[in-house]
């Protein structure tokens, strides 16, 4: 069974209501997990990292390229997971560094918020300029590429082409 994201709305309008039971109880579940994807809610790691850098959460949330709504409904535990994967990577760099940065020295600060914002962070995944042939040999034999090929070639003739010319190529 997977735990579901619930997403508590804000007030609409501006106007506040009253604290209602059913959405504490959301935001409870939604900070535990959280804690348990991240280590600690968010908000804590966020509070954290503006009283390290003396910096504000607009500033932070420029800074791992998210709007300072989605950041604020994060924290409060609107929100349970960062979408972005960059913005993750972002996060952890962010507060992988935050440490010595100089004790909120606004000029070290800046420095570091500013090289995590411009940071473009390795997923493990290939960027677009990889070649496809190069994966395919990290993960089968020549012989297993063009037996695939001779298999797809019928149906999947560009698949074919790419699987034969991955089995041709030695580096």
């Amino acid at each position: 069974m997977t735990v579901r994201e619930q997403v508590v709305e804000p007030p609409v309008s501006g106007v506040p209501r009253p604290p209602d039971p059913a959405d504490e109880a959301v935001l409870a579940r939604n900070l535990e997990r959280q804690r348990q994807l991240y280590g600690e809610p968010l908000g804590e790691r966020v509070r954290r990292l503006q009283n390290a850098l003396g910096v504000s959460q607009a500033r932070v949330a420029r800074s791992l390229g998210i709007s300072t709504a989605m950041l604020s409904q994060l924290i409060s535990g609107r929100r349970v997971k960062i979408g972005d994967p960059n913005v993750l990577a972002r996060l952890l760099l962010l507060d992988r560094h935050a440490g010595r940065a100089g004790g909120g020295e606004p000029l070290k600060a800046e420095a570091l918020l500013d090289r995590v914002r411009d940071s473009r962070p390795d997923l493990g995944v290939p960027s677009g300029g990889s070649d496809p042939a190069d994966a395919l040999r990290g993960v089968a034999t020549p012989a297993q590429l063009a037996a695939a090929a001779n298999v797809l070639g019928p149906r999947f003739p560009a698949i074919a082409e790419l699987l034969r010319r991955a089995a041709a190529e030695r580096r």
